[in-house]
């Protein structure tokens, strides 16, 4: 693959239009979010060059635990770093996770999801509820 992009681009017949990377890593983190199963992202784990970590000391958002690399093709790679829940199959999860975030990448951007890589970097008890 390609060294990675900041924007995917459309050009139309009455303007273009580009969708930053930051927006795509945020659909699928909020995608992550909504499998059952999963505790949440795990932000130390995403590997990425000393550009994308300084940027992301700077940056702001909810792609954390994501990394992303789209080709000259404009398509999608997705690694996302979780911590699943005990109790729960992590196959099981890690799958839900590859077809809820090529679900929500593809209906909202439109763009092609190549592959989703799920690294289950952890696993933890569920949280007790407050009373």
């Amino acid at each position: 693959m390609s060294e990675s992009k900041e924007y995917v681009s459309q050009t139309l017949d009455n303007g273009a239009i580009h969708i930053s990377e930051e927006v795509i890593a945020t659909i699928a983190a909020l995608a992550v979010q909504d499998v059952e199963g999963v505790y949440g992202l795990n932000t130390s784990m995403v590997q990425s060059n000393l550009g994308q970590e300084i940027s992301k000391l700077t940056k702001r958002g909810q792609g954390k635990g994501i990394r992303l690399v789209i080709n000259e093709n404009d398509e999608i790679s997705v690694d996302c770093y979780i911590v699943v829940l005990y109790g729960h199959s992590v196959v099981d999860v890690a799958k839900a996770v590859q077809d809820t975030v090529t679900a929500a990448i593809e209906s909202t951007t439109g763009r092609t999801v190549k592959s989703v890589n799920v690294s289950i970097s952890g696993i933890t008890l569920p949280r007790a509820a407050k009373k």
